[in-house]
């Protein structure tokens, strides 16, 4: 189980943080969460499972998987932010097989992004995974965004 606590520096930290966690978590989301039939259906259960909570003041704090659940910072069960959704969204993606997919970086001003969630397109459709949002395929408006492969 990893949490990563770094002082935020800049989007590049962040994004290589976020990829170092979706791989230690993939064991986790493999072996001990359940298998989904689409997107919609894991984003309902993760939904229910989530708990938004912002960041530590000037921190990064970015769990993977099996710490988002298990051994929470917070101390309460699936308690993160949008980075912390991200990772474990594309984590759980790739346990169900759904490999492509991207990560959206949003935000006001293209050099600062101030929000960050995932894609999946599956048999053609692509869909909104945005565990911040009330409901499935929900996208907030953001003046830009840039979508990222992974």
């Amino acid at each position: 189980m990893a949490v990563l606590k770094i002082p935020y520096k800049d989007i590049n930290q962040t994004l290589k943080g976020i990829s170092t966690q979706i791989l230690d978590s993939l064991d986790y989301c493999l072996n001990d969460m359940p298998s989904f039939k689409n997107p919609e259906t894991m984003f309902n259960f993760l939904k229910l499972n989530t708990t938004y909570k912002n960041d530590p003041k000037g921190i990064e704090l970015l769990q993977s998987v099996p710490t988002l659940f298990d051994d929470n910072y917070w101390g309460k069960s699936g308690a993160g932010d949008c980075d912390c959704f991200t990772i474990l969204v594309c984590a759980m993606a790739w346990a169900q097989g759904w490999g492509n997919q991207e990560i959206v970086l949003a935000g006001r001003t293209k050099k600062n992004p101030t929000h960050i969630y995932s894609t999946i397109t599956l048999n053609g459709k692509t869909d909104v995974l945005d565990l911040t949002e009330p409901y499935f395929n929900m996208e907030r408006k953001y003046k830009y965004k840039q979508h990222i492969k992974i």
